[in-house]
This record gives C-alpha cells, sequence and structure tokens, in this order.
C-alpha cells in the first residue's frame, strides 16, 4: 500500500478491479481506493490500528472532497454496502484508540450519510439492537451509543425510525440508564437529547407514552444522582426538552411510577446489575424532587447551567402552573440572589422571566418572597438598563410591574424613602431608555408604583414628580401622526404593531394610565391629613416646597397643560383611539379635584380651545350603540366637571344658587351617558316632540334642557357647537313647545342659558314677530326674579333694547343690573383710585363702550341713566352719571346732539327737586333720594356744557332752554346750605362756565340775574369768607372746600368781567381780602392747590382790569399792602394795592412762573400782563420799577434754560413780548433773544401751534419795533425780518402741533373754561389777545 492509496497489497491482488478507483479532485490524480481492501483491513485483527486509522482517514477526506464518488463504488452491490458498514460498527467493539473510534464513528455517519440508504438505516439500528440483545452488559457500548446520538442528529428519518419501530432498542436506552458508569450514561443521554430534540420536538410527539414517562423517572434519578460535567449537562439539557412538553411535565411533577416498573424480559443477565436495575427503576422519584434538583442547580457555580434550570423551571411553569413546589422549595429567592450577583443577560432574562411566572401565584407574595427580593431586583434593573441586549430590562420592567401590581396593600415593599427612591430611579432610567417598548414596560411599572399601598412615609412626591416629568419629556421623541390635511388613504389601514407608529401609541397609552394613576394617588393623598401635610418630610425640603403634594398637583396640571393635552389631541386627529381617550379624559377630570383654585382659568383654557366639542363628538363617534361604555363615563364626567366649572364663574355675581347648581348638575349626569350622537344632530333633538315626562331630569324634554346649557356655555367660550341661526330658532321652538305643552315654568339655569343664546345669536337672525316675543316675555314673567337670569354680557342688553315689547318691562332692570355689575368687575380689576388727573385722560372701559354703542342706537336709553341719576340710590346714580359724562364727552363722534336730548329732561329733573324742597333748604330733604339726586343732576349739567361742541356757542347760547337751566341753578345754589359742597360746587361751576362760554354781548340778561340773586351772592360771601380757615393743601377731589373755593373765584372773575361790559346793577357787592389774596400767592403757594392758584390769579386779573374798582367786589386792605397812614402819592395811586403790594405781587408771579404747571404758568403770565397794565395806568414809575427788577430776569434766563420746547412754549413767548413792551431793560439780544432765534431756526416754524406761532409773532414784530440795548446789529435785524416774513407765509392750518383741548377741561370736579387761560400781553393801549 502507497503512502497515499487506500490498498492493502496483501490482498488487493485478489479483489475484483470494479471495487477499485480513483477518488478525488482530477487535477491531483485522485487517491486509489479500493473498497474490498478496506472492507479486509477493517474485518482482520492481524492489521495495525494506525494502519486502519489511516485508511479512515483517507475515506473521510473522500467523502468530504468528492461527494459521490465513493457511493458510486459501493452502489455496485448492496451486499458490499451492508458489509463495509458492519465492519465499521464492528470497530467500535474492538478499537481501543480513542482518536480510532471518534474517526469510524466520524466515517460511519459519513458513509450513511453519503449513501442515503434506508435500507442501511435499518441495518444499523437491527445491529445496535441486536449487539445489546447479545451481550452481557453495556460497559462497551459507549461508542456505540456516541455514534448512535450522532446519527440521530446527522439523519432525522434515523430518529423517526427508532421512536415508531424499534420499541425494544427504546427499552435498552432506557436500561442502559441504570448502568452506574457515569461516561456510558452520558452517551445514553445523548442519544435521548438528539431524540428528542430532532426536528423540533416533532419526533418526541412519536415516541411511545410509556417509554417517554421512563425516560422522565429515570432522567430523574440520573440526575439526582450525577457528578460528571457532562453527564449532568446531558441531563440537563433533556430535562429542558421534556419540559417544553406538557405530558412530560406532568410526570417530571407528580412522580407516577406505575408506568415505570421494569419489563420481564428485560435482558441484563448479570444477577447484580439485574437487582440494582429493579431496585434503581422502582424507587419513587418523590425521592428525587424535581425543584429542589434545579435549586441545586442555581446553587453551581456554572452560569450555562443556571440558565438552563432558570428556563426548566419557567418551562414548567407554563405548561402545569404548578408553581407551589417551586416557592416552597424557596426558588424565588435563590432566583433573587442570582439577580443580585450574575451580570449575564441571558441569565438575567430567563430569571427575570421565570420570576414573572411564580409572581401569579398568591403564595409567592405570602411567603414574602416579594419583600425578600426587591431590593435585589432593583438593583439588577439599574444595572439591566446598561446592557445592550434591551430585552432584559424589558422584562425585568415587567416583572417589577407584576411585583407592585399584585403585591397585598398589608405588606409594605418600601417601608423607607430610600427604598422607594431607589425603585424610583430604576423606573427612571427605563422611561429615558432608547427603546420605546423598554419606556413604555417602564411606563407601566411607574403606574403600578404610583399604588398608594407602595408610598413610603413621607411620601416622596419629588420623585413621582420626576417620573411623571421624564414620561412627559419622551412626548417630543414621538413620531405623531401627520396633520390631518396631510393624510393619505394608506394611513387610514391598519398599521403594523411593529411598527414605530404603533409603538408610539402604545407608550401614549401606557403614559396615560401612569398619569391617570399619579392623580389617583395624589387624590387619595389629599384626603389623608398625614400624607397631604407629609408630616415626616425633612424641614429643608418643608421651607423649600419639595416633596409637596401641592407641588405634585401643579406638576400634573402644568404637564397636562403643555403637553399631554396637545399630544393627544394630535394623535386623536388622525384615529381616535378609544383606550387612549378613556384614560385621557379621566385624567382632565382629575385635574378639577386636585386643585380646585386653578381651574377656572384651566376651565376657560379648555372651553375656549373647543374642549366643549371635542368629547361631544368623540361620544358621538365612539359610543354610539352602547359602545366603549368606559370611555363614555369618562367624558361624562369630564363634561360635567367643565361645565359645573364654567357656570359657577360664568357671572359669579349672578346670584346663582346652589338649587341652580344641582338643577344642571342633575341634568347633565342623568343626561349625558345617553347623548351620543354627533352634534350635528341636536337640532332634531330640540326641535323634538317630547310627550310624556316622568321625571324632572330625565326623558326627552330634560335632555332638551341638558343641550341648552352645554350650548350656552359653549358659546361663552367662543366655541359655536351649531350655526347662530340654528340655535335661534331651536330655542325659539323650544320655548314656544313649552308653553304650548303648558307644562311648569322652565328651569331658571334652562332659562337664564336660553335668554343668553337668544340675545347672542339675535345678530345673525330674524328679527322676532309678535308671537315669540309675547313667548319670550311670558317665559321671563314666569320667573319671581330677573336679575337671576341676568348674565352680564353686551348682547343681552341689545337683545332687551331691540325691542320695545322687552324694553318697556325690563329696559331700565336691564340696564341697571350692567351697571352695577360693571361697578363690581371695576372694584375687582382696580387696587386703588387713580389721581384725578389720569382719570381724566383714561379711556372709557369696554363696558362703557358698550353702553355708548347702546346709546348710539337708542337715544332712549340717555333718558332711562338720567332717569337713574335723578331717582336712583346713590352708587347707582353715581354710575349713570359717569356713563353720560363719558357720552357727552365724546358727543362729537355722533351724529345726533345728544346734550340736546338730555337738557329738557335735566330741566324737568330740576324743577321737580325745585318743588320739592320747596319750604325745605335744598340739602335738608326728607327723602334721601333728593339729596342724593341734586348733586348728580348738578354733575350732569355740567358734563353736558363740556360735551357742547364749540360750533353749538350762538347767540342763542342763552335762550330758550340754556337760560331757564340758569335760572333754576343760580336759585338752587341761592337755596343751598354752605355746608352742601356736593351740590354747590357743580352748582357754581355751571354758572361759571355758562358766562364764560357764551359770547359777550349774549351775556347781559344772565349777568343781571345772577347779580340779582341775593341768595347767590351770599353763597359767593360765604365761602370767600371761609378761605382763609379752608385747607389748601389737599387736592379738589379729597377736600370740597379747595374745589368750592376754586369755583368762587372764577364765577365771580366771570361776573366782575362781564358786569364792567354790560354795566349790569349790583345789588348787593362781595367783600374780598385783597391783603390774604396777596400774602397766600407770596407765602403759601407751596401749601396750597395748584388749581386754587389759578383762580386766585384770575380773579385778580379780573380786578386789575377793572382797576381794582368793581361793584361786585369789594376789595380790602391792610397795612402789609399800602403802609401806614396817611397814604403817600404812589400809594394812593395803587390803592388798595398799594407800592408795596404791587411789589409783593409781582414777586409772588415771578415764583409762580417757575412752576411747571401749564395753567398756572399761562394764568402767571395773564395776570402780570393785567398787573403792569393796571401800574401803567397808574403809576408809570412802578411800573417801570416792576419790570426792571433783576427777577425779571432770573425768570427769563430760567425758562429759556429748561430746553426747547419751554424756549417755544406760548407762554414764555408771551412773557419775553410783555417784558419789552413796558421797557424792560432785562432783555437782550444775545443771549436771551438769539437762543429763541436758533431754538425756532432749528425746529422750524412749522412745527409751531397756532397760539405759538402767534405769540412768536407779536414777538418778533415787538424786536423790530423798539431799540434794544445795545441795539440791534443789521445782521441781527435781517435775521429776524426773515422769521416774520416766514410766519407771515404761513397759515394757521399748516400748523401740525395740536392746539390747545376743547371748551372745557374737567379737573376732578372742577370745571376751567380754557378761554379764561388765552395768553394775552399787555400794550399801552390796554391788552390784545393771543
Amino acid at each position: 500500500m502507497s503512502s497515499k492509496d487506500i490498498v492493502f497489497d496483501k490482498f488487493h491482488f485478489r479483489h475484483d478491479p470494479k471495487w477499485s478507483g480513483r477518488l478525488g479532485p482530477a487535477e491531483g490524480g485522485g487517491l486509489l481506493l479500493c473498497v474490498a481492501c478496506v472492507i479486509e483491513m477493517m474485518e482482520s485483527e492481524d492489521i495495525a490500528s494506525a494502519r486502519k486509522s489511516f485508511a479512515l482517514f483517507g475515506i473521510s477526506g473522500v467523502l468530504k472532497c468528492s461527494p459521490g464518488a465513493l457511493r458510486e463504488l459501493i452502489r455496485q452491490d448492496n451486499t458490499v454496502a451492508l458489509r463495509f458498514t458492519a465492519s465499521l460498527l464492528g470497530m467500535l467493539h474492538t478499537a481501543e484508540d480513542q482518536a480510532t473510534l471518534e474517526k469510524v464513528d466520524q466515517v460511519l455517519v459519513q458513509l450513511l450519510l453519503e449513501l442515503q440508504s434506508e435500507l442501511l438505516y435499518r441495518f444499523v439500528l437491527d445491529e445496535i439492537h441486536k449487539q445489546l440483545s447479545d451481550q452481557l452488559g453495556v460497559k462497551g457500548f459507549l461508542p456505540t451509543f456516541n455514534f448512535l446520538g450522532n446519527l440521530v442528529k446527522a439523519v432525522p428519518n434515523v430518529a423517526l425510525s427508532l421512536v415508531t419501530q424499534y420499541g425494544p432498542l427504546l427499552e435498552h436506552l432506557c436500561s442502559a440508564l441504570l448502568y452506574p458508569d457515569e461516561a456510558l450514561k452520558a452517551s445514553v443521554l445523548y442519544v435521548w437529547l438528539k431524540l428528542f430534540g430532532t426536528a423540533g420536538g416533532s419526533v418526541a410527539q412519536s415516541l411511545p407514552v410509556a417509554i417517554r414517562d421512563r425516560v422522565c423517572v429515570l432522567l430523574l434519578q440520573t440526575l439526582a444522582k450525577a457528578s460528571s460535567p457532562q453527564l449532568i449537562k446531558n441531563s440537563v439539557d433533556l430535562l429542558w426538552l421534556l419540559v417544553q412538553l406538557p405530558e412530560a411535565v406532568s410526570v417530571l411533577m407528580n412522580g407516577n411510577t406505575d408506568q415505570t416498573v421494569c419489563r420481564e424480559n428485560q435482558n441484563i443477565h448479570t444477577d447484580d446489575e439485574q437487582i440494582l436495575g429493579q431496585n434503581q427503576e422502582q424507587q419513587s422519584p418523590d425521592q428525587y424532587p424535581l425543584p429542589l434538583m434545579l435549586k441545586k442547580l442555581l446553587m453551581s457555580g456554572d452560569e450555562i447551567l443556571q440558565v438552563t434550570s432558570v428556563r426548566c423551571i419557567a418551562s414548567i411553569l407554563v405548561h402545569s402552573q404548578c408553581s407551589a413546589p417551586f416557592i416552597k422549595a424557596d426558588i424565588p429567592a435563590f432566583l433573587f440572589d442570582r439577580l443580585a450577583s450574575s451580570h449575564s443577560e441571558v441569565l438575567l432574562w430567563s430569571a427575570y422571566s421565570c420570576l414573572v411566572l411564580l409572581t401569579q401565584d398568591p403564595l409567592f407574595f405570602s411567603q414574602c418572597h416579594s419583600v425578600y427580593g426587591i431590593e435585589s431586583l432593583v438593583r439588577s434593573l439599574k444595572e439591566a438598563l446598561q446592557l445592550t441586549d434591551l430585552e432584559v430590562p424589558k422584562q425585568g420592567l415587567l416583572l417589577l410591574t407584576e411585583i407592585l401590581e399584585r403585591q397585598p396593600p398589608s405588606e409594605r415593599l418600601f417601608p423607607s424613602g430610600s427604598c422607594f427612591e431607589a425603585a424610583s430611579e430604576a423606573v427612571l432610567g427605563g422611561v429615558s431608555s432608547s427603546c420605546l417598548l423598554v419606556a413604555t414596560e417602564a411606563a407601566n411599572a411607574a403606574s403600578a408604583l404610583f399604588r398608594l399601598s407602595h408610598q413610603s412615609r413621607p411620601v416622596q412626591y419629588g420623585k413621582i414628580e420626576g417620573l411623571i416629568e421624564a414620561i412627559t419629556n419622551r412626548f417630543s421623541e414621538l413620531p405623531l401622526p401627520p396633520p390631518a390635511h396631510r393624510r393619505s388613504s394608506r394611513s387610514l389601514k391598519k398599521s403594523d404593531p411593529n411598527s414605530q407608529a404603533s409603538r408610539s401609541e402604545g407608550f401614549l397609552l401606557q403614559s396615560l394610565v401612569c398619569f391617570q394613576a399619579a392623580c389617583r394617588l395624589a387624590v387619595a393623598c389629599s384626603s389623608e391629613p398625614v400624607l397631604k401635610e407629609n408630616t415626616f418630610t425633612a424641614p429643608s425640603k418643608h421651607s423649600h416646597g419639595q416633596d409637596s403634594l401641592e407641588s405634585l398637583c401643579q406638576c400634573l396640571l402644568r404637564c397636562c397643560d403643555s403637553v399631554w393635552i396637545p399630544t393627544v389631541i394630535r394623535v386623536s386627529e388622525h384615529t381616535p383611539n378609544a383606550q387612549i381617550l378613556q384614560h385621557f379624559y379621566a385624567i382632565l377630570f382629575s385635574q378639577f379635584i386636585l386643585l380646585p383654585s386653578f381651574m377656572p382659568v384651566f376651565a376657560n383654557k379648555l372651553a375656549s380651545s373647543g374642549f366643549y366639542r371635542l368629547p361631544l363628538e368623540h361620544k358621538g363617534l365612539l359610543c354610539a350603540g352602547n359602545r366603549h361604555p368606559y370611555l363614555n363615563m369618562s367624558c361624562c364626567g369630564f363634561l360635567q366637571k367643565l361645565s359645573m366649572c364654567l357656570l359657577f364663574q360664568s357671572d359669579p355675581a349672578s346670584g346663582f344658587c346652589q338649587r341652580d347648581a344641582e338643577e344642571v348638575e342633575n341634568l347633565l349626569i342623568y343626561n349625558l351617558p345617553s347623548l351620543c350622537c354627533r352634534v350635528s344632530d341636536w337640532p332634531s333633538l330640540l326641535c323634538e316632540a317630547p310627550g310624556l315626562q316622568l321625571c324632572d331630569y330625565k326623558g326627552p324634554r330634560a335632555t332638551q334642557y341638558c343641550l341648552v346649557i352645554m350650548l350656552h356655555l359653549a358659546l361663552e367660550q367662543g366655541d359655536r357647537l351649531l350655526p347662530d341661526p340654528t340655535v335661534f330658532s331651536s330655542v325659539m321652538w323650544l320655548l314656544h313647545s313649552v308653553q304650548a305643552q303648558g307644562s311648569s315654568a322652565l328651569p331658571r339655569s334652562v332659562l337664564r342659558s336660553a335668554l343668553y343664546l337668544l340675545a347672542v345669536t339675535q345678530d345673525k337672525s330674524p328679527n322676532l314677530d309678535g308671537a315669540s316675543l309675547n313667548c319670550i316675555s311670558k317665559t321671563l314673567s314666569s320667573c319671581q326674579s330677573f336679575p337671576s337670569l341676568y348674565m352680564h354680557h353686551p348682547a343681552l342688553l341689545h337683545f332687551i333694547w331691540r325691542y320695545p315689547e322687552l324694553e318697556e318691562k325690563y329696559g331700565a332692570l336691564v340696564l341697571e343690573l350692567w351697571l352695577t355689575k360693571q361697578a363690581q368687575h371695576r372694584d375687582a380689576e382696580e387696587k386703588g383710585e387713580k389721581p384725578a388727573d389720569e382719570r381724566q385722560d383714561q379711556q372709557p372701559d369696554t363696558e362703557t363702550v358698550e353702553l355708548l354703542t347702546l346709546i348710539e342706537k337708542w337715544p332712549s336709553v340717555m333718558l332711562t341713566l338720567l332717569n337713574m341719576v335723578c331717582t336712583r340710590e346713590a352708587a347707582l346714580a353715581g354710575r349713570a352719571l359717569s356713563v353720560l359724562e363719558v357720552v357727552l364727552r365724546g358727543q362729537r363722534d355722533y351724529e345726533a346732539d345728544l346734550c340736546a336730548h338730555l337738557r329738557p329732561a335735566l330741566l324737568q329733573a330740576l324743577q321737580r327737586l325745585s318743588v320739592d324742597n320747596m319750604g325745605h333748604g335744598l340739602g335738608q330733604g326728607h327723602t334721601a333720594k333728593v339729596v342724593n339726586s341734586l348733586p348728580l343732576v348738578l354733575k350732569l349739567l355740567c358734563a353736558t356744557q363740556a360735551g357742547d361742541p364749540p360750533s353749538s356757542s350762538s347767540d342763542s347760547k342763552m335762550d330758550g332752554v340754556h337760560f331757564k337751566l340758569l335760572y333754576h341753578v343760580s336759585n338752587i345754589a341761592g337755596r343751598l346750605e354752605p355746608t352742601d359742597t356736593g351740590s354747590l360746587l357743580p352748582a357754581l361751576s355751571y354758572l361759571y362756565c355758562c358766562l364764560s362760554l357764551s359770547p359777550a354781548h349774549c351775556t347781559d340778561r344772565a349777568v343781571s340775574v345772577l347779580l340779582s340773586n341775593s341768595g347767590l351772592m351770599d353763597q359767593l360771601q360765604t365761602v370767600s369768607s371761609s378761605s382763609s380757615s379752608s385747607a389748601p393743601s389737599l387736592s379738589p377731589s379729597a377736600c370740597p372746600p379747595s374745589a368750592l373755593l376754586c369755583c368762587s373765584h372764577l364765577l365771580l372773575s366771570a361776573l366782575i368781567t362781564l358786569q364792567r361790559v354790560h354795566s349790569a346793577q349790583v345789588q348787593k357787592s362781595i367783600s374780598w381780602s385783597l391783603d390774604t389774596a396777596v400774602q397766600r400767592l407770596l407765602f403759601q403757594k407751596r401749601k396750597t392747590d395748584n388749581l386754587l392758584l389759578v383762580s386766585y390769579l384770575r380773579l385778580l386779573q379780573a380786578l386789575l382790569d377793572a382797576d381794582l374798582a368793581s361793584a361786585v367786589v369789594c376789595l380790602t386792605t391792610g397795612p402789609g399792602l399800602v403802609g401806614p397812614r396817611p397814604l403817600g402819592v404812589e400809594d394812593g395811586a395803587l390803592y388798595p394795592l398799594g407800592s408795596r403790594g404791587a411789589r409783593c405781587l409781582s414777586t409772588a408771579l415771578s415764583g409762580l412762573l417757575l412752576q411747571k404747571h401749564e395753567l398756572l404758568l399761562r394764568a402767571s403770565v395773564n395776570c402780570l400782563s393785567s398787573l403792569l397794565g393796571f401800574l401803567q395806568r397808574k403809576s408809570p414809575t412802578a411800573e417801570k420799577y416792576v419790570v426792571c427788577q433783576p427777577w425779571s430776569r432770573v425768570v427769563v434766563c430760567c425758562l429759556l434754560g429748561s430746553g426747547e420746547s419751554s424756549r417755544l412754549h406760548p407762554a414764555t413767548l408771551s412773557l419775553i413780548t410783555l417784558l419789552l413792551q413796558h421797557g424792560s431793560t432785562s432783555m437782550l439780544w444775545e443771549p436771551d433773544l438769539l437762543q429763541v432765534m436758533e431754538a425756532v431756526e432749528r425746529r422750524g416754524q412749522k412745527v409751531l401751534g397756532e397760539e405759538a406761532a402767534q405769540a412768536l409773532r407779536l414777538l418778533l414784530s415787538q424786536i423790530q419795533s423798539i431799540v434794544l440795548q445795545p441795539p440791534l446789529t443789521e445782521e441781527q435785524k435781517q435775521r429776524a425780518r426773515a422769521a416774520m416774513e416766514s410766519l407771515c407765509l404761513q397759515t394757521p392750518s399748516e400748523s401740525c402741533s395740536p392746539s390747545p383741548p376743547g371748551n372745557v377741561l374737567r379737573v376732578g370736579d372742577v370745571s376751567i373754561c380754557l378761554s379764561d387761560f388765552t395768553l394775552k400781553a399787555g400794550s399801552c393801549s390796554g391788552t390784545l389777545t393771543l
């Protein structure tokens, strides 16, 4: 035999050449092989084992490299194939070298695979069975069993034939397990392992039951005594296969030995072996309980065995639900210990799965395994979350969820805060996992963790809050469905449950369950004082608001509002999910319980965002036909809470009583569950004939009432569930139906909602006919208290006043209610009263604007308001007056002359007041109504003057109604008590404005009437005499005497001026102290109100223009002004002012000129002009002395140095002109006049107001007409002429600066006629008005 060829020269010569062939790759020449030589070599005992092994090695190479080559040689004669196979089988018993045995095993399997012959398969099985039957023992069958196992593994058909046709051989395989040799047992178990594992275990289904049960018992015996690693491994592997068969599990766990008795014809001839086999096989498996054996494997250090044993336990639990033996064997504790010590992903996952199955048995918890293992589980979860296989933490979280859900409330898992904190951190890690499935399972665990029984003491509200925020933050990562307008038809198909969208939806659903559990926990804690206060919380956390129930509730509301609501709405737009919506509405319902104080704002936001329509649509879509009852329940609960919250805050002061609230709540409770139709179907429900109504809260009529209330609440928040015309007609049909049915009156809450709906939807609906108005009137009359039906909404005002039939009954009442609610709202919004100046400029509020709109449509509203002013209590009358004042101030925005509508009514009111108070002093009337109405009527009269447009001043100003009003007001003022400041002040203010606003040639009768009224003159005398004792330091609004004195001065100034114009007779003069007035202006100006100072200056101006000699006022003086008697020439000429008084007054005026107050500045300039004119006429020397005083230059320098706006102020320009006119030498071109010229040139003349332009024109004229010291240069004169020419070319309309405001300025309760404060500059010939 050559070194390469497989032939044996000693035998080969006698072999037929057909059994030889060169096999192998063609390029290498191949290998010469003689099958006959190989057979003889294997059969011969004289051939060395090494040569046989070499031949086998060559054959193995041929079988691998040249498939089919050897098959062609052997198939020439079947007997050769059988003989070749038999020779190899024989070598399994004869070969002693392990390497040779392994090669024989390998070649034999390869040969059988190559030949693919059923005949050979049966031959092999028959030979093995024959060998086992012929031999006295199985000691030498180890290679055979190994080969058989490999053959079954390689050829599945052999396994099927073995279990179906070779029962005796299977019996031998069972008996072989009784042999004490563990290596032999391992090889036999290897055969059984391959048999049960072939074709996925399907072959095992064909195995005879008795054989299978016997294998189970023998396996338990073998495993119980196994010590070698291979035997243990094979035993455990076979056990794993057996426990996947439910029938085998029953045998393994129950230990039935009846079917496992040794057969009588068992062929074991050795007596010892026979006795041993029978004894061993007849032992009860209860002596080897499987749970204890598996527990022993868990305690081993082999991780593979641990994993397999855990998997076996899990499989047994799945197929038998027989968990008690394992729990009693303390398997859960050992599994928890493995969790704490292992980092293997496979072992962790298997242990988690096994424990999940064990938790299904209550015995698991009654023996406190959950309490024992919770810490180990939490620690292993934290480590599992770091592993790459995310199925491991997912399974661990599932185990945690099962334990948390099934743990009895009496046994606490987390006795301390640290334990709960660790568990929450583990769950938090799961929520933050990159895998959405893990996060979903973590959310499930969190929902179980939020049970009240799992909370530690103190409750870890902060950790709960952290979990909620973590789950909320995951929403931003979810692939939400596209907007509705971008959906395609394929999106309507059922999505793949493994798709990302489905996983996202699953996470959202589980998160909602978790959020609801947190809400449920918060509600439960709020009902237990100890948990609510969290008594055992550390002081540091208490002080910072940590770990508080309030903080948790606010977190829930914040997350719900900012993230959960938008997310769920977006998902529901795609495809509404009943489960998601059920939990969603339950969560919204919980918010109304947790934070009642936040709910008004939250409810308004929900309702204004369409959350009234949304649950109704979801009910109609998903709950019709009694589908999804839990969703229906959640929607109804949320709608009920939302409705009641909106109802209570819709108008808190409307008199909405507890009875009404219960009525509405009952209607919602009894009718919402059955209301499962689309909102578009509501009109048909509203117009249905109700039939017989057996209960107030149930039936079709009650459903209609419920619909009306919900339409009202939704519409109040801007959500129009139905078109306005549909709502209007449906409500009217309902009212007609109720009346036609003759039933009792509508419930007050329903009538209130119906009235609101009619009012709000009227504008887009046709006007009501007579029958409908009669129906509404009767319906409203059925309610004993109309204020309980009132809602503070503009539409109700317009609805009532729209129809005379309703206005006649309810117009005045609805106005009163509007004004009352307006005041309540204003008081709630304003923290303090604003100063009078700010109120004057403030725009009217929206509620007043609504009244203005109402008055514009129906002017008769004004008369109703005026009637309130005259006849109602003070508070209501005052509010009506304030509205009329706003109306009159903004009159120019209307076409009608509103004052013309009011004056006749005011005249009647005054006449009625005069008659009612005849015989009584005004202000001492016998009814509080009269006392309160007089000042208000007089104030309204003043408001009519302020509301008069400038064009209304005409020759007939003092004719007709105007004159009669003045006459009655003057009489009333003369009859008032001096202490009745509230009435006297507006009366004097009105008389003053009448004189000042009318042209001088139209006031002769008015002046005569006033001067002939001795009562009025006495009043003025009383007020003037008390000026020294008044409190001038207070403002007019806060101190009426000061405001009254101001009005008295202004009226006296007008009387003095007009008496001189008309030479009217004066029946009674007024004594006035000039000394006191000058002293106040000089020394008390800082303590005196600016408006009072203005009135003093205005009165002094009028007196000076009359040369201090007026029949109206008799001036008194003192030594402080005129000096000692006899009077000097100058004092006599200036009497009663005197030279000292002139200097004092000029000094006082210089100080007042520096006050930054518009009216005071104007009054000071005008008074100075009148003073210089008076001095010029009486004593030119005194005039020169006054104008040349240093103060004049100081004042001018201060005004010019106060900024560009001050330099071009009309008062500043008029003051300089005045000083130049009277020959003051303190005015210089440079720097004084030059600053003015430069300011004009920089800003431009077109930006000047009309009054400033006129003042500048007079100043430039004055500069050109006098000679300054030093004289002007030619360049300076040219500069002045250029400015003058530019002013002359500019028309008044080109001025872009605003002109002074209208005719009358209201400052508090004082009316100021602005025409009295137009600037003027004195001249030699008199005065020149600007």
